[in-house]
């Protein structure tokens, strides 16, 4: 299986759907068409959420394909929402390594805001180094990895 990119946006508090954070890796497309895919991915899961079983399992699976891309989606317990995007050439993505990559996201991002430290400003992106680090780093190892 061949990935081309990816890309990840950490998805908003409940009351403020904004993006707190969005990773392009790819050189092939547009940071632009991301912030639309974001803000669209916000509304399926919104969709999704409300019209599901209440005991949901944080794992949305995939939320919607357009282009080349497919969009993957995973909600917090504390209702953030966590966008994928990868960009497949060939083949299909397996469930378990979107879970994996959803969790290492999930504990980068937790992380973060267990921090004492660090101030949750529910209008503003995530300023974090910790966290722009453990991003890169999570991107890295899947360059390497499965070929990004």
């Amino acid at each position: 299986m061949k990935y081309t990119s990816l890309i990840w946006a950490a998805l908003s508090y409940p009351e403020r759907n904004n993006p707190l954070y969005i990773k392009n890796f790819s050189n092939s497309h547009p940071d632009l068409k991301y912030h639309y895919i974001a803000h669209t991915s916000i509304d399926v899961i919104e969709e999704r959420v409300s019209n599901g079983p209440k005991n949901l399992d944080l794992y949305l699976g995939l939320l919607y394909a357009m282009e080349d891309l497919a969009v993957y989606g995973y909600i917090t317990n504390t209702r953030v929402k966590l966008v994928v995007v990868v960009s497949v050439t060939d083949g299909t993505i397996r469930d378990s390594d979107m879970k994996a990559l959803f969790k290492k996201i999930h504990s980068a991002y937790v992380t973060t805001v267990c921090n004492p430290f660090y101030t949750i400003d529910a209008q503003k992106s995530i300023t974090s180094k910790a966290f722009s680090t453990a991003i890169e780093g999570i991107g890295m190892e899947l360059r390497n990895t499965i070929e990004i």
